[in-house]
């Protein structure tokens, strides 16, 4: 079910532009080709030239908010659809002080419009919707056509962290990483009985695990 609508929302989100600095529908999609681009080095986003880290999917951003804290020396972007929950995330980064953070209201199939070839050193995708039914596969964040943008974006030998909840779209994701050209260098599921000290918790993540859930992980590479 689709939360609802926050108040004062667009007025919320102009007083955060410098947080939010791409907001664009599917609509985008129907323009010409070439008028489509609109490309953001991270230079021109962040005023210098640190690694750039990608969460497609950050919704009310724990996960990248954690890591940008932890790591002032790593420039973080975080993508999500639905302004409605990427607002929460914008007003924590202002809270926090944060100038390593950016974010992208859009969907995935965006950012090949928005970002260079070669200019993201890791992605994150932290519990993306399964969409269970077959007939919706189209739409999951690890279906090919994502990948291909993926390595568009990606650097020679930069990782895909992939971690989900969901056991039937993990082994799809496994699948499709595998035929679209990519290698599992790691593969876990259950992350937690493995106890790692580097993992941060997104709000999906701590609430399947309290309830017993496994949690599923891997990290791919595209094959040079």
């Amino acid at each position: 079910m689709r939360a609802r609508r926050k108040k004062h929302l667009d007025e919320r989100a102009d007083n955060i532009r410098d947080i939010i600095v791409v907001q664009k529908t599917s609509e985008h999609l129907g323009l010409p080709e070439c008028e489509r681009y609109d490309v953001k080095t991270p230079f021109n986003l962040f005023s210098n030239d640190n690694p750039v880290e990608l969460e497609i999917g950050c919704g009310k951003g724990r996960f990248i908010i954690e890591k940008a804290k932890a790591n002032k020396n790593v420039n973080y972007l975080g993508v999500e659809i639905q302004l409605n929950v990427l607002i929460t995330c914008a007003e924590k980064v202002r809270e926090e002080g944060l100038e390593n953070v950016k974010l992208f209201n859009c969907g995935a199939e965006i950012l090949k419009y928005e970002l260079p070839e070669k200019s993201i050193d890791k992605l994150y995708l932290n519990f993306s919707c399964p969409y269970p039914k077959k007939q919706y596969a189209n739409h999951r964040l690890t279906y090919y056509s994502f990948l291909e943008i993926y390595k568009y974006l990606l650097k020679d030998g930069a990782e895909i962290h992939f971690k989900t909840d969901n056991d039937d779209f993990f082994e799809f994701s496994e699948n499709s990483f595998i035929e679209n050209g990519f290698e599992i260098v790691y593969k876990t599921r259950d992350l937690h009985a493995e106890n790692p000290i580097d993992n941060v918790m997104t709000e999906y993540e701590q609430k399947f695990s309290s309830l017993g859930k496994n949690i599923n992980k891997l990290i791919a590479k595209v094959k040079l």
